[in-house]
């Protein structure tokens, strides 16, 4: 099996050789199993915390570089008749530690029937497409950690299942 172990930097020019397609929720993990789209399965085994990006280049252990696809998924695509309103709907969803995509003049989020019910209440604007979802990494170096929490890196509480394993409860 092909292994992964080396994130190019952004400045690199080299051209990529084959293409990882995977939606955010297994972008953000730094070790997985996953396809090239080729169908060689491939090891992806990165320092912990590291996110994977849409247009990321990896190194594989035979040398090819492989870019990464951020793919298609079911998001949100949240607007509102004024930068107003929209400021207070990013308020409300980082409030909740939810996962948002900033874009010039929307927001997106993935599809949660919940937060939608109050998006609306707060009077945006929602439309359901498929899309590729690439939310914010968060102010202090790709996210945040709490109180007692270790272990290298941030990650984006809808998504990590570090708290499950660990039987941490977690209180907002």
């Amino acid at each position: 099996m092909l292994e992964i172990t080396t994130k190019l930097d952004a400045q690199d020019g080299s051209a990529p050789q084959a293409r990882l397609v995977l939606p955010f929720e297994r972008r953000q993990k730094s070790r997985l199993r996953a396809q090239l789209d080729s169908g060689e399965e491939v090891a992806v085994n990165l320092p912990r915390g590291d996110m994977l990006r849409g247009g990321d280049r990896l190194v594989a252990s035979d040398g090819r570089v492989i870019e990464v696809i951020a793919q298609p998924e079911a998001v949100v695509h949240i607007t509102c008749a004024e930068a107003t309103a929209l400021a207070r709907a990013a308020y409300h969803l980082g409030n909740r530690h939810v996962p948002v995509e900033v874009g010039e003049g929307y927001l997106r989020i993935a599809a949660d029937h919940v937060l939608e019910a109050m998006l609306h209440g707060l009077g945006a604007l929602l439309e359901h497409r498929q899309a590729p979802f690439e939310p914010e990494a968060g102010a202090y170096g790709g996210g945040h950690q709490h109180p007692g929490e270790t272990g290298g890196g941030a990650r984006i509480h809808e998504f990590g299942a570090h708290e499950q394993r660990e039987g941490h409860a977690h209180e907002h």
